[in-house]
């Protein structure tokens, strides 16, 4: 399932990077884009439309007066420079109030709860943990397959992640704790702030050290404990 969505927004830096980061989300799908909310009303009733973006600050009608005015609008996340409306949104039943500059983290966090509320009233899954042997990302303008139990483990880098495939290394423009949220939690484990590994790849601890075969990787002191009872349990035989 995808929710098609339509910014509204009068500001073009704010539209571009609205657009990138729909882009780059796997359970959206941008469906439109309008300068203002007079010129979204046509579009919502021509196309579907399951979430949008919606500036507060525009000319002619503001993103609150716009709310108020259309009462049956589909789910909206408001995206505004200024704090002092959350209140206003929240009784408007908005799903999320970002404010600007957001990070793609936060972006994320808003529309997976849009996705949740939206598979809820639908009776479908969320995006929230991955079904089946298999997940895709986008990659070098591709979407591309990933099997579990091909990925041996995931490294942070700015704001990319590395997947480290059996066969090869992908770049995806995710951040470690997205995706480790659609990861099964049987299966994968974070170690460090920049790592997470698959359980079923680690073939030695050797102190804090863990080997995947010729790759080495540190445990964080924060993580070390949880990640020796996950990796460790049901399986140590000791004297």
């Amino acid at each position: 399932m995808k929710l098609k969505c339509l910014i509204i927004d009068d500001e073009p830096i704010a539209r571009k990077l609205l657009q990138e980061y729909i882009e780059e989300t796997d359970f959206l799908e941008l469906v439109g884009v309008a300068e203002h909310p007079l010129k979204a009303a046509g579009l919502i009733n021509s196309i579907t439309v399951d979430l949008i973006f919606l500036d507060i600050n525009m000319p002619k009608m503001s993103g609150l007066e716009f709310l108020r005015s259309a009462p049956n609008l589909p789910m909206v996340i408001l995206t505004t420079a200024y704090g002092q409306y959350a209140l206003d949104g929240f009784e408007l039943a908005v799903v999320d109030y970002l404010v600007k500059p957001f990070s793609l983290e936060r972006f994320l966090k808003a529309c997976i709860k849009a996705f949740e509320l939206k598979a809820l009233k639908d009776g479908k899954s969320t995006p929230s943990k991955s079904d089946g042997d298999h997940f895709f990302v986008k990659c070098e303008g591709k979407i591309e397959k990933i099997a579990y139990h091909e990925l041996i483990y995931l490294e942070a880098m700015a704001n990319y992640v590395v997947l480290h495939t059996i066969n090869d290394k992908m770049v995806v423009y995710l951040t470690i704790k997205g995706i480790l949220e659609k990861l099964p939690a049987s299966q994968f484990v974070q170690v460090h702030k920049s790592y997470i590994v698959n359980i079923e790849k680690i073939n030695t601890i050797e102190g804090n050290m863990l080997h995947l075969g010729s790759k080495k990787i540190t445990m964080g002191l924060n993580y070390a404990d949880g990640v020796m009872d996950r990796v460790l349990k049901n399986r140590f035989i000791k004297r």
